[in-house]
């Protein structure tokens, strides 16, 4: 029911905020146009108009240079400062080419989901799965009590947790799906999230993270002279945005955190996190990729390589093993399709319409009203936008860097927030999707809660670090 209402309220409010621009600008003539069959990056003309015409601050700015933006609102002027034409660049794709978007999404996760999903049906005939299970039990038993001992459903989590760890994102999906299926078998109401899946999702969302490559990569190619100095804050506040949605689900599920169980694992998966970080810190930029690609993708092989063996060994049919859970894989895929179309949509209404400038101009005012740096409201869009689109989170974050240069403070800020959490309203369209629960109940609420801990984390360590 949350997220039924949230969706409907996405598409009112951005209707209503695209009606209002309508009415009370003619720079917005065609936005309705844009909302609906739009492309993203594509320029809108607005007008030409004279110079004379322009207000003193546009005039001033274009005395400067040749082209000014104001509010997503840009003026191109010619050599002789004569005639000004006024575009505007789209920012997402309308409706109809994000419903294509998001059929292509899943198509394009059909062949990973087949692979991964093959090889965890190989592990589960040879017991591989369990294997892990009771590795993980003691902890997990504490965090998901209404699971049974030993169960598979603590392997697949393990391997999701694991492959997100090392920003693996491609073999993180094959596992959670798979480890939400398995959960659903628990589930007695079929159609409404169960605390289990609840807690997982939530913890998955938290996007812990090691070493957050992509963003280091984009960082070096836009000229950065340290790319690899946001590694340590990115770290710090996954961690804490994970460790937030963990505290946050068991108040909302009455577990008790403080035993020596929980306890243990939690400390002791820090310290070996913080040894890691103190070994990193050290490296360059290549010799972080280096070991990064290393340590993921060795890791990959090394468990094919584990799967196969242990299935040689167990005198497993390892081929049909691995068709077998192929097809499953592949069926997924085809039932996430609604969902994410649905999600998209309402997603690409909210950015065609400018929802997010009107939010980010108030910040604007509130920051310098309460006489507060505003500098990190400029790497708000990144924050505002990851919960809902994790492709536009990483536009707006270049955009960013574009704007205000990469080692800019609300550049590393930017690049902080896009490390500190997953894509919210994505994983739930995906992973509810997958088994078709209808009912969410507190899941939203509880993953945007601790995306706000992600983000005021992310901010308090960009003025620590960088101010």
């Amino acid at each position: 029911m949350v997220l039924s209402r949230i969706w409907s309220a996405f598409i009112i409010i951005a209707i209503a905020i695209a009606s209002i621009k309508y009415v009370s600008s003619s720079h917005y003539n065609a936005i309705f146009n844009d909302m609906v069959v739009g492309k993203g990056g594509d320029t809108v003309k607005i007008a030409t108009q004279p110079f004379s015409t322009l207000s003193p601050i546009v005039k001033d700015s274009l005395v400067k240079k040749n082209d000014f933006a104001d509010s997503r609102i840009h003026y191109k002027t010619d050599s002789l400062k004569q005639n000004v034409k006024v575009y505007r660049v789209q920012e997402a794709d309308g409706v109809i080419g994000t419903s294509e978007t998001a059929v292509k999404i899943c198509l394009g996760l059909i062949g990973i989901m087949t692979l991964f999903m093959g090889f965890m049906s190989i592990a589960e005939k040879a017991g591989g799965i369990n294997l892990l299970s009771r590795f993980i039990q003691p902890f997990f038993s504490k965090l998901f009590p209404e699971i049974p001992k030993n169960h598979p459903a603590f392997g697949h989590m393990l391997m999701n947790f694991s492959a997100n760890l090392l920003g693996l994102d491609n073999a993180a999906t094959p596992f959670g799906l798979k480890a939400m299926e398995s959960l659903q078998t628990l589930n007695p109401n079929k159609d409404t999230a169960s605390n289990s899946q609840i807690m997982f999702l939530c913890l998955h969302a938290g996007g812990m993270t090691l070493i957050p490559v992509s963003i280091i990569a984009i960082r070096a190619s836009m000229g950065s002279k340290t790319p690899t100095d946001i590694f340590l804050p990115c770290m710090i506040a996954t961690f804490t945005a994970t460790l937030a949605a963990m505290i946050i689900v068991s108040l909302y599920q009455k577990i008790n955190l403080l035993r020596p169980v929980v306890i243990a694992y939690v400390g002791g998966i820090s310290a070996i996190i913080a040894l890691l970080v103190v070994y990193l810190v050290q490296l360059s930029k290549d010799e972080l990729d280096d070991f990064s690609k290393v340590l993921s993708n060795g890791l990959i092989l090394f468990i094919f390589l584990a799967i196969v063996l242990g299935a040689v060994y167990k005198k497993i049919n390892v081929f049909d093993a691995f068709i077998e859970g192929a097809k499953e894989g592949f069926t997924t895929c085809v039932k996430i399709i609604p969902y994410l179309v649905g999600m998209l949509i309402a997603i690409s209404l909210l950015r065609t319409s400018g929802v997010f400038d009107v939010l980010i101009d108030g910040m604007k005012w509130v920051a310098n009203a309460a006489s507060l740096d505003p500098r990190f409201v400029d790497g708000l869009p990144t924050a505002l936008i990851k919960p809902l689109s994790g492709s536009g989170a990483r536009g707006m974050m270049v955009d960013t860097m574009s704007t205000f240069g990469a080692d800019s403070f609300q550049g590393k800020l930017a690049a902080v927030l896009q490390g500190s959490s997953d894509t919210t309203f994505y994983v739930i369209a995906v992973y509810f999707g997958a088994v078709a629960i209808k009912n969410t109940r507190y899941t939203v609420i509880a993953m945007l809660l601790a995306d706000l801990v992600g983000i005021i984390t992310s901010i308090a360590l960009a003025y620590l670090f960088f101010a």
